[in-house]
């Protein structure tokens, strides 16, 4: 039998190779060159990447031996993971290679803005000697506002610590208790522009970020603060941010990430205030070898059959069969219960009832965790760093496990209890020989819904009328559902309503729909099938 094909489409560090070992073909193409990435890919089983090459639906037509992608980096805009999902292709990045460089890199852009150290540094060259002019600004006593308190913002804070800084932070998903434990007192948005020296971004861009620092942000800030985006370009509005400094309302800026890469001319650069570099994130010799490796040991993994704990859609691993279809579940469930909390997190729990639980479930448990932090947190989501993130958040988990299911013959139940004292619980099981995923209650309520790509779920006292406003709404809304179960605890009591609806509720149908029937709490889900 021949060896697997291994297709190497960028530049890697050495590490790379030899972490594959001697198992595998390895061959070389640009992944830039499209024609030839195309030509290339048709026999492989993996493809290691970078940033440069797409692999998107048109490549992996092309692709028809493809069982893993691996992305030598943390994000994973080059690479349509829908598509990959549909073709029963994995997809691996490697999501604590870069922490620590890109950490380093924003203190460094922080402290340069701080010191005017780029300017002075081309002037000096210059032959010029110009000390009053770029007299900067010291770090000690000074606020710096930390946008997003995820791995590589932490670890920020944690580093400019030493410079003797008061540390906030805007996260909506951290408990403040567990931040005023690394001395970071966590606050608004709003009180984070008004208060901050600095302000240094460390989140990844969705569409609720893209923006998030604009005109409307600058207008708030002092007009001595810097800004610092070394996450993503395009949360940091670059045009609100030029007209901002133009116009003294923000003092200066260190920018590595750009809105459209790679950018060679921007209004930004016209100001010496201006500190920025060309996506230098990642761009260490360190990163770079642990990404390869991280990768590379996924793929081995991958090809094996082994667990993959990187793998960012398609499940691949050493695992009973009679536990395979509870993975995907137990993700949804998480995403599901994640959705519904309306407060940082205490405690998960995982209930996992039924003849599986003759099995090793563990997975079910890092399923789940994955799905809830998937929509708490701005940070990449894997197997891997899911009970990682649980810990930085001072969240206790837990396992539970019966063989005796009462009414299911297997269920899989996450239990959230939230900082209020409030808790959140889904249950689901899979069915059939098709294994259809179904959510079969919602905080007590007796439910029969079958996973679906977008759901809705709205809290009320029980009446009549309410599931005809709910549906009038939609429909004006443009908005087709699915199905739709009702449910109560007693008549005239609570009542819930679930539905399976055929695209995203908008923020204001919601509201629309809040206000209408009163409800106690209206939830869309976005599941990412």
């Amino acid at each position: 039998m021949s060896n697997p094909i291994v297709l190497i489409a960028e530049e890697l560090s050495p590490a790379t190779v030899d972490a594959l070992g001697p198992d595998f073909e390895i061959r070389h193409v640009d992944g830039a060159d499209r024609a030839a990435l195309l030509a290339a890919i048709v026999d492989v089983d993996a493809i290691l990447i970078r940033s440069a090459t797409r692999v998107d639906a048109e490549a992996l037509s092309f692709a028809k031996k493809l069982k893993v992608v691996a992305r030598a980096g943390v994000g994973l805009d080059n690479v349509d993971v829908k598509a990959a999902t549909q073709a029963g292709v994995m997809v691996v990045n490697a999501p604590t290679s870069n922490i620590v460089s890109a950490a380093e890199l924003a203190v460094a852009l922080l402290l340069a803005c701080a010191r005017n150290i780029a300017p002075a540094n081309q002037s000096l060259k210059a032959g010029q000697w110009k000390r009053t002019k770029y007299t900067g600004v010291e770090l000690t006593d000074k606020t710096v506002g930390v946008v997003g308190l995820g791995r590589i913002g932490l670890l920020v804070a944690q580093r400019l610590s030493a410079f003797g800084v008061k540390l906030i932070a805007y996260d909506p998903y951290v408990q403040p208790a567990r931040a005023a434990q690394l001395g970071i007192r966590m606050v608004t948005l709003d009180e984070l522009l008004a208060e901050s020296d600095f302000i240094t971004v460390h989140l990844p861009k969705t569409p609720d970020t893209a923006g998030l620092l604009g005109d409307e942000a600058f207008h708030k800030v002092k007009p001595t603060v810097r800004i610092i985006n070394a996450a993503r370009g395009g949360i940091v509005d670059e045009q609100a941010l030029y007209v901002a400094i133009k116009e003294g309302r923000v003092a200066g800026a260190g920018i590595d990430v750009w809105d459209t890469e790679p950018c060679t001319d921007s209004p930004l650069f016209e100001f010496e205030s201006v500190v920025v570099t060309p996506h230098l994130g990642a761009s260490t010799d360190e990163a770079q070898e642990k990404a390869g490796i991280a990768v590379a040991r996924s793929v081995r993994l991958a090809l094996a059959g082994e667990l993959v704990p990187d793998a960012v859609n398609v499940k691949g691993g050493s695992i009973a069969e009679a536990v395979r279809p509870g993975i995907a579940l137990a993700e949804n469930l998480g995403r599901v219960a994640g959705s519904l909390a309306n407060a940082p997190l205490q405690a998960v729990e995982v209930v996992v009832l039924g003849e599986v639980a003759e099995h090793d479930v563990k997975i079910l448990e890092l399923s789940a965790l994955k799905g809830v932090f998937s929509v708490l947190v701005n940070d990449p989501v894997s197997y891997v760093n899911a009970p990682v993130l649980a810990g930085e958040r001072g969240v206790e988990v837990s396992l539970t496990t019966d063989v005796e299911s009462p009414n299911f013959r297997n269920l899989v139940q996450i239990k959230l209890t939230l900082t209020d004292g409030h808790t959140v619980s889904v249950s689901g099981t899979v069915t059939g020989p098709r294994n259809v995923q179904k959510i079969v209650d919602v905080d007590g309520f007796d439910v029969d819904v079958p996973v679906s790509a977008h759901l809705a779920f709205l809290r009320y006292a029980d009446r009549p009328g309410v599931v005809g406003i709910a549906g009038r709404i939609l429909g004006d809304a443009g908005i087709n559902i699915g199905g739709m179960q009702v449910s109560r605890d007693d008549v005239g009591g609570h009542a819930l309503i679930a539905l399976t609806i055929d695209s995203v509720i908008p923020a204001d149908v919601l509201a629309s729909i809040t206000a209408e029937i009163g409800a106690t709490s209206v939830r869309s889900v976005d599941l990412e099938l």
